[in-house]
């Protein structure tokens, strides 16, 4: 096997030890403590963050178009709605900016 499959298959493992580990510790806890609760209920955000970050500071006129076209159907749709269009905005204004 070459190294690109190799490292596919360790970050999947990697991934599913992690998932499933943590699944197996909650699941032994009766409770959940309120500031484990609070610390899990911000991981999604801090996780969008992170992807929006770079793109904000680094990125050109087609993610920071991407980011707006995403933040304003934040405003009015639901999630899958805002990635779907962000993403779409994105492929049509980089195809754009290749073309010119």
């Amino acid at each position: 096997m070459n190294t690109t499959v190799l490292t596919i298959l360790a970050a999947a493992a990697a991934t599913y030890a992690t998932r499933a580990g943590g699944y197996l510790v909650l699941a032994r806890m009766r409770r959940i403590p309120p500031r484990l609760q609070a610390a899990l209920e911000a991981v999604p955000a801090a996780v969008l963050t992170a992807i929006v970050a770079p793109a904000l500071v680094d990125g050109g006129w087609p993610e920071l178009g991407a980011l707006g076209v995403a933040a304003l159907l934040s405003l009015r749709t639901g999630m899958t709605t805002m990635f779907i269009g962000g993403a779409v905005t994105l492929i049509l204004l980089r195809t754009i900016a290749g073309a010119l």
